[in-house]
């Protein structure tokens, strides 16, 4: 591990700008010193005049204050935490640069001993104030003012002025080199380091020059009244570090360091006034995964220390004019002004230039983040989700980068993808989203929303053995909204829970009138891993049972894998209690995502849902073909039945028929249908009766098959045109809608009240 002295240099973010930084001003400060001593002790002249009391009791002051300074463990760079620095400077200015080096050097050793600071420190704070009080020499010497080494000057009234200039050059030398250094550190711009630290600086330092020339009358007057000056200059000393302390916690995070959130705005307001419009500011909101798990297993020290090496991390891979912040918790951001091309940061990129490129350095900060942590003799693996919006592409202010950072962020955590760009068509938090998610809510209190029923027909007995909800609401402004806007929106907000409630009870209370018209048929609903995860789920649907008069096997509830990925203890138990209650599961999306037969070992499922996807090539795709042939066989051999959603064509009808499957679903049976129509569908077509419908006849309705069933006298039977059947009476074929020769295309599966987590699409 790389050190210098007892400084740990993998904790600094740019450690060669350091280390030249600090061999520089305390070679270069300390050679100049030594080299002035050796001049002086060569002529024979003493270093400290004997006769002088006032330069004896200015060093017992500054002994004084470089005790204090060492017990209170202060560091050196605090604004007026030595206030030696009032006494050296007024030394300097009667007895000049040499002597008050010399003096200044005495409470920084006490101070640095106490503390046992590296030689290194103790070199570097030396030749750095060496250098400010060379500076404020040479000043005095062009302004005609020559201090006098071996007695005290006198001080006039004309030399006031020479005196101010020279104490202001002394604390900008110092400052300059103090904030070099301390950039390299942090990893910051000096400019922007000194735009945080310049109103307390100059407040602390100009109480200190002010005072130095008084300092230097009365060593001249009358030395024995200088101890007079320890009361002001404790009590400069106190306000200063008191009102320091304070904007620092104000505007820094007290654990790493780091620029906090009102930093973070602060100069992500200077960086677009600066930008004028034309150039482009990114903004990254970073999250670190399970950072609770460290704090759980290790405890809160090993986390606050991982928290400080992600910081430091962090302030390695962005530049010098980026800022680096701790927004609380696991969360960082970065700021990234004037973006542009990699090679000299345009600020009139294009904005997809400037897109490519915020995403590549995200991905840049995943990878460096993504490199082990060792903390004692652990080495920990964290991974991390990176939000990215730019100015002014997605916001105008800081307050609009952040708000859409973060909507990116967690969108980017949630799909596990690293890193991802806001985009306004998945932030749910948009006005006309918000004002979307009202209507919902209106729509759901009024009974807007509606179910439409899409039947399924077995293919050993040509019946229909079921109809699967799905929800469509028909917005009184906007028409028909997709089910796949409004169902995403649900689970988005947590919306989901209350229309799933919603879907389950109308489809039960839609079972219940069936079963008063003669018409038995299962309804199938859609349920989200939200939903099974809800403590009282199976409560719910026990009490809709009850209440609408429906037995259990009535209502069937397709689920997907998704709900073993979060909490599988949860969802098993929730599972569990609804078989007990005797409600058959269905496996949703089956050969989609996470998709596995091991899955079917702990969901207690009956029967499985080959994706879509799948049927859809199946008659001109072998691989299709071999994937469904090989899930009905493993079905099967499980117990299970298989259900085939999206058949469209005859093709598929007899390849799916051929292959084993159970049943199918799709638009050559039937559309989605209204509740109305759907309830004279099931009439017409005979419910529970064998079904031979006609291949394809354009414009020619559906049969009714001769083995079907009068239907119940409450519900009027609709004459139909006799059509010829297929020589194979066993065999159904297509079922043709009146009003339609041709099968539309499929629509989105997410009009399915579940979350539509997958890009999956089948006939709805």
């Amino acid at each position: 591990m790389r050190r210098i002295g007892r400084t740990d240099l993998s904790r600094v973010a740019r450690p060669g700008q350091f280390v030249a930084n600090t061999v520089i001003v305390g070679g270069v400060g300390n050679l100049v010193l030594l080299i002035s001593v050796a001049r002086v002790v060569a002529g024979g002249d003493s270093l400290f005049p004997p006769s002088e009391a006032g330069i004896w009791i200015m060093l017992a002051l500054v002994v004084l204050d470089g005790v204090h300074t060492g017990i209170t463990r202060r560091g050196l760079y605090v604004p007026g935490a030595m206030a030696s620095v009032a006494i050296s400077y007024g030394l300097l200015i009667v007895h000049g640069w040499v002597l008050a080096s010399l003096v200044q050097a005495v409470p920084v050793l006490i101070s640095c001993a106490a503390r046992r600071d590296s030689t290194w420190r103790v070199a570097y704070i030396i030749g750095h104030y060496v250098l400010a009080f060379l500076a404020a020499d040479i000043v005095l010497q062009l302004c005609g003012v020559r201090p006098e080494r071996a007695q005290t000057r006198e001080l006039a009234a004309a030399d006031l002025p020479a005196v101010l200039v020279a104490g202001v050059a002394m604390v900008c030398v110092s400052q300059c080199i103090g904030w070099l250094l301390r950039a390299s550190w942090r990893g910051v711009s000096p400019r922007s380091l000194a735009g945080e630290e310049i109103r307390s600086r100059c407040v602390a330092h100009g109480a200190l020059i002010v005072l130095a020339p008084l300092i230097a009358i009365v060593a001249h007057a009358n030395p024995w009244a200088l101890p007079l000056f320890a009361a002001p200059l404790y009590s400069i000393h106190q306000t200063t570090r008191v009102t320091f302390d304070r904007e620092q916690e104000v505007r820094h995070d007290a654990l790493t360091g780091l620029p906090n959130r009102r930093l973070l705005l602060e100069h992500g307001d200077r960086a677009l006034r600066k930008s004028g419009g034309t150039g482009r500011v990114a903004l990254f909101l970073l999250d670190l995964h399970r950072f609770h798990e460290v704090n759980d297993t290790l405890g809160h020290l090993a986390g606050d220390r991982l928290l400080h090496q992600v910081g430091q991390r962090l302030l390695g891979v962005v530049g010098g004019d980026d800022t680096v912040a701790r927004l609380g918790g696991d969360e960082f951001a970065v700021l990234m002004p004037d973006l542009g091309e990699p090679g000299g940061r345009d600020p009139l990129a294009s904005s997809a230039a400037a897109e490519k490129l915020a995403l590549s350095l995200a991905r840049q900060v995943v990878e460096v983040l993504g490199e082990p942590f060792e903390l004692d003799d652990l080495s920990l693996d964290i991974e991390v989700s990176v939000g990215v919006a730019v100015f002014p592409d997605h916001a105008g202010d800081m307050a609009g980068l952040l708000q859409y950072a973060d909507v990116a962020m967690y969108l980017a955590k949630r799909l596990r993808s690293g890193v991802e760009l806001y985009d306004p068509a998945r932030d749910v938090n948009t006005r006309e989203k918000l004002l979307l998610l009202g209507d919902l809510r209106r729509a759901l209190d009024v009974q807007q929303v509606e179910l439409h029923y899409q039947p399924k027909v077995s293919f050993t007995t040509g019946r229909v053995d079921g109809c699967e909800a799905l929800v469509r609401w028909c917005h009184p402004d906007r028409g028909y909204i997709s089910p796949e806007e409004f169902v995403h929106l649900a689970e988005e907000t947590g919306l989901m829970p209350r229309l799933t409630r919603y879907v389950v009870d109308e489809a039960l209370s839609q079972v219940a009138r069936w079963h008063e018209q003669g018409i038995d048929v299962p309804v199938a609903v859609n349920v989200s891993a939200r939903d099974i995860h809800a403590p009282a789920f199976a409560d719910t649907v026990a009490a809709g049972l009850r209440r609408h008069g429906v037995p259990a096997a009535a209502l069937h509830l397709e689920i997907t894998e998704r709900v073993l990925l979060e909490e599988p203890q949860r969802a098993a138990d929730s599972l569990d209690a609804l078989r007990k209650l005797g409600v058959r599961l269905s496996l949703d999306d089956f050969g989609t995502g996470y998709s596995s037969f091991v899955h079917l070992r702990h969901i207690p499922v009956s029967e499985i849902k080959i994706d879509r996807s799948f049927v859809a090539r199946l008659t001109v795709d072998e691989e299709d073909a071999a994937i469904v042939r090989s899930t009905v066989d493993l079905a099967h051999s499980l117990g299970l039945r298989v259900v085939a959603e999206g058949v469209e064509d005859d093709a598929t009808w007899d390849r799916l028929r051929d292959l084993g499957c159970d049943s199918a679903q799709g638009w050559l049976i039937a559309r989605a249908l209204p509740r109305d129509e759907a309830t004279a569908w099931l009439v017409r077509h005979g419910v529970g009766a064998r079904m031979a419908p006609s291949r394809r006849v354009p414009d020619l309705p559906a049969a009714v098959p001769p083995q079907a069933s009068a239907p119940p006298a409450a519900v009027p039977t609709m004459p139909q045109p006799s059509v010829p059947t297929l020589p194979q009476p066993t065999v159904p074929q297509a079922i043709v809608p009146p009003q339609a020769t041709v099968p539309p295309p499929a629509m989105p599966r997410a009009d399915r009240a579940r979350p539509p987590h997958r890009p999956t699409r089948v006939t709805g």
